[in-house]
């Protein structure tokens, strides 16, 4: 990590882990890690499963060595740290622990859909070991930074943003946060058949139910991991869902052009 205070006072850092970012030396060495603490000890343990625990390790390693780094600079109280699981649930194909979400990566369930996510900024007045549950997205990252850095938004910025700041819950976990719907869709269909994808893959979400490829309602206050349909018992809710998932299609539809583009003829 390089020193934040030589580059400016003010620094921003983004970082990303893809998972195609390792290394062929960090491979060596995340093999040799995995048969020393897990595949040793747990004989049960597969390769693929060992890979993701060594992973989880490895990232609570490296977060706890940057705050440290940072902390021998004498910024770490001054500096927001946002941590963002994913842009997706859990990746099948490992039999670990999901927290008993259904599904996972590519999949409209909780566990495709929820990730977690950790502010850590003591001198901006958020607490350790506060937890809120207000029903937040990814898209809420960019209002908030502007916010925190005093930076407006313009009229025609604020059409086109779907997420709101986060400061209200950094400042107080509890605090009143106005009621909304979620739409996550998972896109990649064939060229042309938009109109057939529309509700496939999909759920639209409020702070209670979870509206799941327009036939299956799940209760999310009793039921987090989606085992019983209740589509027949809230007919308001699903309607209501419904059409804010609607409206979200005619106005999301016109931007959407990687995924219903026509390729030209062959010639």
């Amino acid at each position: 990590m390089f020193n934040v205070r030589q580059r400016h006072p003010s620094s921003f850092i983004f970082h990303q882990n893809p998972p195609t970012a390792l290394t062929k030396r960090i491979r060596v060495i995340c093999r040799m890690k995995i048969i020393k603490n897990f595949l040793a000890p747990i004989r049960k343990m597969t390769v693929k499963t060992a890979k993701i625990y060594w992973e989880v390790e490895n990232i609570d390693k490296r977060i706890g060595e940057m705050i440290k780094q940072l902390e021998t600079w004498g910024i770490a109280d001054e500096t927001l740290f946002i941590f963002i699981g994913s842009d997706n649930g859990a990746s099948g194909g490992a039999e670990i622990h999901n927290a008993g979400l259904y599904k996972g990566k590519g999949q409209p369930y909780q566990g495709g859909t929820r990730v977690p996510a950790f502010f850590r900024w003591p001198g901006g007045g958020i607490k350790g070991g506060s937890e809120s549950a207000a029903l937040i997205s990814q898209t809420d990252i960019m209002p908030t930074l502007l916010e925190l850095t005093g930076t407006p938004m313009t009229d025609q910025l604020k059409q086109q943003v779907e997420g709101r700041s986060l400061v209200p819950l950094l400042n107080n976990p509890a605090a009143d946060w106005e009621k909304r719907i979620l739409v996550h869709h998972v896109g990649g269909w064939e060229p042309g058949e938009a109109a057939q994808s529309k509700h496939a893959r999909v759920s639209i979400q409020n702070e209670r139910f979870t509206l799941v490829n327009n036939e299956e309602l799940y209760d999310l206050s009793t039921d987090p991991g989606e085992t019983k349909n209740v589509i027949a018992e809230h007919p308001k809710v699903v309607n209501q869902l419904r059409k804010t998932y609607d409206k979200w299609w005619i106005r999301m539809q016109p931007g959407l052009v990687n995924e219903d583009a026509y390729e030209p003829p062959a010639k």
